[in-house]
C-alpha cells in the first residue's frame, strides 16, 4: 500500500527548513528564550520538526513534533514530545480556509498556573501555528479553562534562517503545481 500525497500533505512543506525561535519567558520576566528548529520530510506524507531551545529558568530542552494528514478523518494529525516531560501529546486538527492557520487540538495533564502538575487531572489544549509570511510563523498554546474559554499560555516566533530558502521555494512550487 502506497498512499498518495494530498494537497493537505503538500501544505506541510511550508514548514520545511531551518528556523530560529524566540519566546518570551513566562510571567513578568523580561527574559527571552531562544532556540532552533529543523523541519524535514519523512517521505511525502509527514514532516518532522526537531527543536532545541533554552528553558525558562535555565537548561536546554529538545522537542520533536510530527505532522501529517489523514484523508479518512479529513484532519491533520501528529504528535509532540519534549525532553522536559513524560507525556506524548497527540494532535488532531484543521487548516483555516485562507491556509495560514493550522489549529491542533490535544488532551493532556492539567498544570497549575505556576507549571506544577495537577495529579490525576486532564485538560483540553490547542496549539495554533499561524503563518505571518513564508519566513515567519507564530506558535501559540492554549488551555481550555473551567469557564469554557481558551487561555493562551505560550507564544513562540519562528523565523526562517536565510540559507534555508530552497525548501521554501520547493514548497511554493509544489503548492503552485496543485492549483
Amino acid at each position: 500500500m502506497k498512499a498518495e500525497p494530498q494537497k493537505e500533505h503538500l501544505w506541510l512543506n511550508k514548514l520545511l527548513g531551518e528556523w530560529v525561535t524566540e519566546m518570551p519567558a513566562p510571567g513578568d520576566s523580561k527574559e527571552t528564550c531562544t532556540g532552533t528548529e529543523s523541519v524535514r520530510k519523512l517521505g511525502d506524507l509527514w514532516v518532522l520538526c526537531e527543536g532545541r531551545g533554552e528553558m525558562p529558568g535555565g537548561g536546554i530542552a529538545h522537542m520533536l513534533m510530527t505532522l501529517g494528514y489523514d484523508p479518512r478523518k479529513k484532519r491533520y494529525v501528529g504528535t509532540w514530545v519534549g525532553s522536559m516531560m513524560t507525556w506524548m501529546w497527540i494532535y488532531e486538527g484543521s487548516l483555516d480556509a485562507a491556509q495560514k492557520v493550522l489549529t491542533l487540538n490535544s488532551e493532556g495533564p492539567q498544570f497549575t498556573p505556576e507549571g506544577s502538575l495537577v495529579e490525576g487531572k486532564f485538560a483540553k489544549y490547542r496549539d495554533v501555528i499561524e503563518f505571518k509570511s513564508d519566513d515567519h510563523r507564530v506558535l501559540t498554546s492554549h488551555v481550555l479553562g473551567d469557564d469554557g474559554k481558551w487561555n493562551q499560555f505560550m507564544e513562540a516566533h519562528y523565523r526562517r534562517k536565510e540559507q534555508a530558502a530552497e525548501p521554501k521555494r520547493k514548497a511554493e512550487h509544489a503548492l503552485h503545481d496543485l492549483g
